[in-house]
């Protein structure tokens, strides 16, 4: 067995050999230095939404295929407490920082309630259950938003990171909208700032979940429940806290997407790129989250810089053919823990 794996391996090396030699010789090198700070500043939104779904993963072993939704509700959100409306009725018109701040709170609550009405009645119920519950509470969640906030896609959303924002970082411009260094990259001012911010906030997070007593608790909580309510962690109430943190990092990274794209449905998709960003870097790896969604954004663009329409135009589906090579050479991921179990 040990030298059929050794051969599977010495085979796929091989052919990933033969294509990156291929692509090499394919691709624009012109495009490629813009290409790979863009695909790094976007893969910082990417992380930011994957470390939610490892937080509950960590806490409970339970895999949140909502957490898109859950994105996709907290940009609709601080949207509507801007003042967005769809008969054009401002109700709250709050400035932006304080309709995120709003947004946030509802998500924390949505968070809690989420764990304490669909979660915690399911205790002991089998796994497949319990992920099959997350499935069908996205589209609960996406049911609801199209009740009270339309299918319409809304392009008003508040601009925090405009070029006329006093918050604009001191480098050289072109024109209104970006910077540009060697005569040839560019950097959209919104796409920088929305990457500084999603990087602080998920150093701030990891950070939190690694040196305070709720992160203690909720690493105890991850390795074996049973344990942690022997020393005294109430494990539900562990839970609780990683589905309000889930829901309140889901709606940062709304924000984030919302500033670049508008605010519509089709934010819950991002869940689908975040997917191999998590098993790239390790499914219970926090570091790994991060820089697993650094180099799904790094990969999608890299492969725009082809010259095959062909190549070009499979940057979706790229992140999940580098995943297959990774699984096949390293399944836990780049930092995911062996695991051996005894049956």
């Amino acid at each position: 067995m040990k030298s059929q794996s050794t051969l599977t391996r010495a085979v796929v090396i091989a052919v990933c050999a033969g294509i990156a030699y291929w692509l090499y010789t394919t691709t624009n090198w012109v495009l490629v230095i813009q290409q790979t700070v863009t695909g790094v500043l976007n893969g910082g939104t990417i992380a930011l939404i994957a470390l939610g779904i490892v937080l509950i993963y960590k806490s409970s072993e339970v895999f949140n295929f909502a957490q898109g939704h859950m994105v996709m509700l907290g940009a609709f959100l601080t949207w509507w407490f801007a003042g967005g409306d769809e008969t054009g009725a401002e109700i709250f018109n709050l400035p932006l920082w304080a309709a995120v701040i709003m947004a946030l709170i509802t998500a924390v609550l949505i968070g809690f309630l989420i764990e304490r009405l669909m979660l915690r009645p399911m205790t002991g119920q089998p796994l497949l259950s319990i992920i099959l519950m997350t499935l069908g509470l996205s589209q609960l969640i996406e049911g609801l938003t199209s009740i009270m906030f339309g299918i319409q896609p809304k392009s008003n959303f508040p601009a925090p990171f405009s070029p006329s924002d006093s918050f604009n970082i001191p480098i050289p411009k072109i024109g209104e909208t970006s910077i540009v260094f060697f005569d040839r990259l560019q950097i959209g001012h919104s796409r920088l700032a929305t990457f500084v911010v999603a990087m602080l906030v998920a150093g701030i997070f990891i950070w939190v979940f690694k040196n305070t007593r709720a992160g203690l608790s909720m690493r105890a909580a991850s390795e074996n429940h049973e344990v942690a309510r022997s020393v005294g962690i109430r494990v539900s109430r562990v839970f609780g806290l990683s589905w309000a943190i889930s829901g309140l990092v889901a709606t940062l990274g709304g924000v984030l997407l919302a500033t670049l794209t508008g605010v519509s449905l089709s934010l819950s998709t991002v869940v689908l790129i975040t997917f191999p960003a998590i098993l790239l870097g390790g499914l219970e790896s926090l570091g790994g989250a991060v820089l697993g969604g650094i180099i799904v954004g790094l990969v999608q663009a890299l492969v725009q810089t082809n010259t095959l329409p062909i190549v070009r135009n499979s940057s979706e589906i790229a992140p999940y053919v580098l995943l297959l090579i990774v699984l096949v050479l390293r399944p836990e991921g780049l930092f995911g823990q062996k695991r051996i179990e005894r049956v």
